[in-house]
């Protein structure tokens, strides 16, 4: 019995030695169950020991113990905890897709003494000026860009829509993307860029040359357009910065300068991340609806760099249809100290707008290498912040993309580009395609024509009855360089036929130069002529219904030719020719000087305008044939205008001179929301009938216009000289988010006022008979005294997402015929 104990013995130590001296060896990598998206800095270790490590930042993992073990745990701040078996002494691939937790994160309390968090933010806020990138006085690198658009939260009801049974061969595939724990993705768009990116400090510009573009998308036709958004321009994020501005709005750096009255803060942990030693601090809003993050971010030892972080906005933030926002970034110290991104990863997962509709999520990832900085250029050489290369399309070969790709693409990214092929093909998806095409181009296009716009297609109004408006113009398809189109429409009432036809000319696409002739026989009304309201296409469409005001009939040759001297500058001469025959009760004084002078109805002009316009930091993109602005960052945005008109020409009768400005400008706040200001001024020298002079626009209808003074009346004023100021402020969730009973319905307050000063010489007056020479009386026009016209507002915007309410009150000359001293008008508008 002892021999067959101690020989019992002696197996058992053995097979227990082989276990413990057999190494276990895991690896793998962690990804988003909702997303595929990988899930960098996630902690994994074998249960019940304290062996682990990280992932990196594409997700992937390894780890190794020469213990016994049997689990190995994954987890991650704001995702579920996952353990998975193994096989003990074993060599494996274990891969994990962790789900979110949707829980709500409990609050951080201390005890007593001092955050231990504290001391090391302060001296991240210290040490900015040398840590952050923008301190440089120039930064240059490689940018490989990926950018993957999917549809998401496909549900079963969904799937047995329609429309969708028909695209089954592509929804077959989608469990494979998935992954065995994931959620099916239905990939509609991915592409993948090569640039090269420069910035240089004092003055700040940037410049982005795209060497080369891969697009593979369900109705992309022309890749030009989206390769300009899809370098890393659009997807820099600078968590130096107090705020980052995101899909338009503003967020609040963890590491900002204010970081104690937004976040609460933990520190966790310190490690080696790579070469670093590093805090581990995780970091979270006081209010959940603050537009704000949650996350994890590491902190060097030494000098109080940023070296990784991810933060995530939830669907608790007051933000419209966004789910969550995640950033993701893994920084490297340059030469010269500052730290500048090496890899970027963006999610953005819009939900669902209604219950029968699924979501959209949009995935940005940039790698960046050959890192260069203090090497700056000239000015000159980033005066086009974004450029594409004519040969961008040439040579993407897979051999190319394989040895110019910074990191190799996944056997899901492979797939993708199969699906989107196979499922931009199937008929149904090209006709849904058309339609969202339309939808937000107002156009269809056919062949080398885009028909449209349809915003236009009908009105009915007093003069014309119904309107039947048909349009077209040329595409790139017919020329890159020309630009023909015009448009026809018949009034049932009036039996006249209204027409438009026009002609441009590209000549430079590099300093954008064009020049343009155009005719137009058409309708129009004094104080809301098409040419004022230039950018409020629906304002001026419904103008077109009901009661027209002060209409007449007008032909107008215009010719333009406008080209950029510099960056910024753009210089603009026009001459117009136009005809002015009312249709109501109009008459004016050929001589003013006599009560008894010669009457006139119709009035001819011939005038000159040179206009000029600086937006020091503007940025524009191309589309086809069209140059599109983006808005000025920093920096106002200034029009100086001056028209002469000149006496004699095709029968013009006023010889006159005008001058006029505008001022323009976006104003970021950050905690107080942002606002927008917009002052105009003009003055116009000499005598002259009122539809020459400014008739300012007015709103008798019941929804708010940013485009009119929303509780004048039409045509109620007209100067010869004013001044106006409109301010808009938006305070986002400055003030409900702080309200408890309000915070939960993501209203948001607004504010307006508009001001106006204005001046009508007497003279310009007395060109107005009281009686025609048919003995019908003339209609008048009003005019401003001494005391400006104001109206002031407040309201709530996002109602039910998409409604706004004004309140609006009138402070001045309220006892004019008619006029409203309050108001509550509505509009509708898409935010988020």
């Amino acid at each position: 019995m002892k021999l067959d104990r101690v020989i019992f013995l002696s197996i058992f130590f053995l097979v227990s030695w082989s276990a413990t001296a057999q190494k276990t060896v895991v690896s793998g990598r962690v990804t988003d169950a909702s997303t595929g998206d990988p899930i960098p800095f996630a902690n994994v270790i074998f249960k019940d020991q304290t062996t682990g490590t990280t992932t990196d930042f594409e997700g992937y993992y390894k780890v190794e113990i020469g213990l016994w073990v049997d689990s190995v745990l994954c987890s991650y701040i704001g995702y579920k905890p996952k353990v998975k078996p193994i096989n003990n002494g074993q060599t494996q691939v274990v891969n994990f897709q962790l789900q979110e937790d949707v829980a709500t994160l409990q609050e951080v309390v201390f005890i007593a003494g001092e955050n231990p968090a504290f001391p090391i933010l302060r001296n991240v806020i210290a040490n900015k000026p040398i840590n952050d990138k923008k301190t440089l006085e120039a930064y240059q690198y490689e940018t490989y860009s990926k950018v993957e658009i999917d549809v998401d939260n496909i549900t079963d009801r969904f799937k047995k829509k329609k429309f969708v049974k028909k695209i089954t061969q592509v929804m077959d595939s989608v469990e494979q993307i998935a992954g065995e724990d994931g959620k099916p993705i239905l990939p509609v768009f991915i592409s993948e860029t090569i640039s090269k990116f420069y910035f240089r400090n004092n003055p700040e510009l940037k410049h982005e040359e795209i060497l080369k573009s891969k697009i593979t998308g369900v109705g992309v036709e022309d890749g030009s357009l989206i390769s300009q958004f899809i370098g890393s321009s659009f997807q820099e994020y600078n968590f130096y910065q107090n705020w980052l501005n995101i899909v338009s709005k503003d967020f609040i750096s963890p590491i900002a300068d204010g970081w104690k009255l937004y976040y609460d803060y933990d520190l966790l942990d310190s490690a080696m991340v790579g070469n670093d030693y590093c805090y581990r601090l995780d970091f979270y809003p006081k209010r959940e609806q603050d537009l704000a993050f949650f996350g994890t971010m590491w902190i060097t030892k030494n000098e109080y760099a940023l070296k990784q972080i991810d933060a995530t906005v939830t669907k608790a933030a007051n933000l419209n249809y966004i789910e969550k926002i995640k950033i993701q970034q893994e920084l490297v110290k340059t030469d010269a100290g500052a730290w500048i991104p090496t890899k970027n990863r963006i999610l953005l997962d819009i939900g669902e707008i209604t219950e029968n509709m699924a979501g959209v999520l949009a995935k940005f990832y940039t790698s960046n290498q050959d890192i260069e900085v203090n090497k700056p250029y000239e000015n000159k050489f980033y005066e086009k912040p974004i450029v594409v290369a004519e040969d961008f399309r040439i040579g993407n070969t897979d051999e190319f993309w394989e040895n110019k790709r910074h990191e190799p693409l996944s056997p899901t990214e492979m797939s993708v580009y199969r699906m989107i092929d196979t499922l931009k093909n199937i008929p149904i998806v090209k006709t849904y395609t058309e339609l969202i095409n339309i939808a937000i181009n107002g156009y269809k296009k056919v062949g080398k024509f885009d028909v449209g716009p349809y915003l236009s297609i009908y009105a009915n109004n007093r003069i014309e009855g119904n309107r039947f408006q048909l349009g077209l113009r040329t595409n790139s398809d017919f020329s890159n360089r020309w630009i023909l189109g015009g448009y026809l429409a018949y009034g049932t009432r009036d039996d006249e036929f209204k027409y438009n036809g026009f002609v441009k000319r590209i000549l430079s696409r590099d300093r954008w130069t064009t020049i343009q002739a155009q005719y137009t026989h058409d309708i129009d009304q004094v104080g809301l002529a098409a040419e004022d309201l230039i950018g409020y296409s629906v304002f001026l469409t419904a103008t077109k219904f009901g009661n027209l005001v002060r209409p007449y009939y007008y032909d107008q040759f215009k010719f333009i030719a406008q080209r950029e001297l510099f960056k910024g500058y753009n210089q603009k001469i026009t001459f117009n020719y136009r005809t002015f025959d009312p249709l109501y009760s109009f008459a004016y004084r050929t001589e003013p000087e006599s009560m008894d002078s010669p009457l006139e109805r119709e009035i001819q002009t011939a005038e000159v305008t040179i206009e000029s316009r600086f937006a020091k930091d503007e940025l524009f993109i191309q589309n086809e044939n069209d140059r599109i602005s983006l808005g000025a960052n920093k920096w106002p945005i200034f029009t100086l205008k001056y028209t002469r008109g000149i006496a004699g020409i095709a029968g013009s009768d006023f010889s006159y001179n005008r001058m006029g400005i505008n001022i323009r400008k976006d104003l970021r706040l950050g905690l107080f929301g942002t606002s927008n200001f917009d002052v105009s001024a003009e003055h116009i020298f000499e005598t002259l009938p009122y539809p020459l002079l400014k008739a300012h626009i007015g709103n008798e209808s019941t929804f708010f216009s940013q485009a009119a003074f929303n509780l004048m009346n039409f045509s109620e004023f007209a100067s010869s000289s004013y001044a106006s100021l409109r301010y808009n402020h938006y305070f986002e969730g400055f003030i409900l988010n702080r309200i408890p009973l309000m915070k939960k319905l993501k209203w948001r307050l607004v504010a307006t006022a508009n001001v106006l000063y204005g001046y009508l010489d007497t003279e310009n007056l007395n060109l107005l008979p009281e009686f025609d020479e048919n003995g019908v009386e003339i209609e008048q026009i009003g005019r401003l005294t001494d005391d400006p016209y104001i109206e002031l507002g407040y309201g709530v915007e996002n109602i039910f997402k998409v409604l706004r309410v004004d309140f609006l009150h009138r402070l001045t000359y309220l006892d004019n015929p008619d006029a409203s001293k309050f108001a509550v008008k509505f509009s509708f508008q898409f935010i988020l």
